[in-house]
């Protein structure tokens, strides 16, 4: 009997080794002479566990992690005793975590959107279609665009890219803007530091953003799609290259969609290699061929967009969500988080932490939840000292605030934001100064130059943080940096420069020993 064993092709297991392992379970299988199909799956999210091996029983998938060629023959001997297929599942080797759906990282989730990560082969249509695959799109087809556009609004879901804006609205003023041509852009460029839940998910599941992209097409009477992945993604854009093939040959893209008559097709494009073309606008500037820089708003993209036409602009996760959507309705979404963030969010969590990864949960658990219940703490083993959600912009969150619920309004009311899901973690080591310095520097560095908040206010904001930390007139120069990040809030063209001020002032106000400050400084305590 023929056993099926799951090797990731994710970049995280590549990196760790995937490959390697991948082809010592060949060559030693094929030694034995045992029936072994070896599947490449994408990540299940259980970083600390990469390479995450399973074996299909007759009782489900039983884990192995981390897996190294040299660890092939044991688990074979444990998997396959004698060389007979239908003994023990090796339960009891040591790299052995049982079934992998009772790994508790993985089994107190909720996941939606990632529901078929890790479970199937990223390329196949018919393993797709098997876990649910194109029911979404199904529906879609038989739909009018404006149905599709309310359920979607009806589910309450918003932009998962960090602006969270609702994207029932983005796309019904799309589909109300009369045009000849319109298009449907998704942003892949995911350049937040200690996120990667894009990349898993166009690596693991890369027909999810196909046929989402599909649907958004529909929602609003777009014919074109244009993929923009980040250019230090090659894993993910081969992958995606090889789906959009695939989609067009089997007819869920091109000119008659599944014999509907309806048209969609999509376009990959790699991105600039600019953390500043994450912003939508300057997205659009780098798919038109010219250097990335900001656009001025009004009008927005949804009215005037790519090439002059209205465009919805979605993240990866928002586009790959509306299928769930549309196949189970906006009530089963809907049903999950809380107060105006409805369903779930992928949180990744890195850093200083010991069980890294992603995390798929419904909006409404805590910062102290994600970081003990499924990171187990740091990875250093001394205390935590400050966390930051949403990437670069992200603020410094203390142990007081880690009780806020995870919820974009809550996170607001305290300064912060939740962006993207980013989670990185620092331990009672981390320099506070620094990291806010660094902060500036970022932003310094990746500024695309249009406006002068953003462009002079970076440079002079890190000349004044060193200053600070180098003990030169400590208390005169952090007012100077408020009103600085003041001027940055109120002034930059976009969130680069809008946010930066975020982790600064976060790590003024909550660290100021680390600034040699007593306090920061009264004016601003409120």
């Amino acid at each position: 009997m023929e056993r099926i064993l799951y090797v990731p092709l994710d970049t995280a297991a590549l990196a760790m080794g995937a490959d390697a392992v991948a082809d010592a379970f060949r060559a030693e299988a094929a030694r034995r002479g045992l029936g072994l199909r070896l599947v490449r799956n994408g990540s299940r999210g259980l970083h600390w566990l990469e390479p995450l091996v399973e074996i299909a029983t007759p009782a489900g998938r039983i884990a192995y992690g981390p897996v190294t060629p040299e660890d092939v023959p044991a688990i074979l001997d444990a998997a396959w005793p004698d060389g007979a297929p239908n003994t023990p599942d090796g339960t009891h080797h040591p790299l052995c975590h049982g079934p992998t759906e009772d790994i508790p990282f993985l089994k107190k989730q909720e996941r939606l959107t990632f529901a078929r990560v890790g479970l199937i082969d990223p390329l196949s249509i018919p393993d797709y279609q098997a876990h649910g695959g194109f029911a979404g799109l199904g529906k879609a087809l038989g739909m009018t665009p404006g149905a599709i556009v309310d359920i979607v609004t009806e589910s309450g879901l918003r932009g998962r890219g960090g602006a969270a804006f609702p994207t029932g609205i983005k796309w019904r003023t799309v589909l109300q803007t009369p045009a000849e041509q319109k298009y449907i852009v998704c942003n892949a460029d995911e350049g937040d530091s200690g996120t990667f839940s894009d990349r898993m998910l166009m690596e693991g599941d890369p027909y999810a953003l196909i046929e989402g992209m599909t649907i958004a097409g529909l929602a609003v009477g777009a014919t074109r799609g244009y993929l923009y992945v980040r250019s230090e993604y090659p894993q993910a854009e081969r992958i995606l290259t090889g789906a959009l093939q695939a989609a067009r040959e089997a007819g869920w893209l091109g000119d008659d969609i599944q014999g509907s008559g309806r048209a969609f097709d999509i376009e990959l494009r790699r991105g600039a290699g600019a953390y500043i073309c994450g912003e939508e606008t300057s997205l659009l500037e780098s798919l038109e061929g010219r250097r990335g820089l900001v656009r001025a708003k009004p009008p927005l993209p949804a009215v005037r967009g790519l090439f002059g036409c209205p465009t919805v602009i979605n993240n990866v996760i928002s586009l790959a969500t509306a299928p769930f959507i549309l196949a189970q309705g906006a009530n089963a979404y809907r049903d999950f988080g809380m107060g105006r963030s409805r369903g779930t969010l992928p949180f990744q969590l890195a850093g200083n932490i010991r069980h890294g990864g992603l995390v798929e949960k419904a909006f409404g658990l805590t910062l102290r939840e994600l970081l003990f219940d499924f990171g187990g703490g740091s990875a250093s083993g001394r205390p935590l000292r400050a966390i930051q959600v949403g990437g670069p912009l992200g603020a410094y969150l203390p142990e007081s605030q880690w009780d806020t619920p995870l919820d974009y309004e809550a996170f607001i009311a305290i300064s912060a934001m939740l962006g993207h899901g980013g989670v990185v973690a620092f331990d009672d080591t981390a320099d506070m100064a620094a990291l806010a310095e660094y902060a500036m520097e970022f932003c310094a560095i990746e500024s695309c130059g249009k406006c002068t908040p953003c462009r002079i206010g970076s440079v002079r904001g890190t000349e004044v943080i060193r200053a600070i930390r180098d003990g030169q007139d400590r208390e005169a120069r952090a007012e100077l940096l408020h009103d600085l990040c003041d001027t940055m809030m109120a002034g930059s063209l976009c969130a680069l420069g809008g946010m930066t001020p975020y982790p600064v002032l976060s790590a003024l106000r909550h660290f100021p020993e680390d600034f040699g400050l007593a306090a920061e400084p009264a004016l601003h305590t409120a």
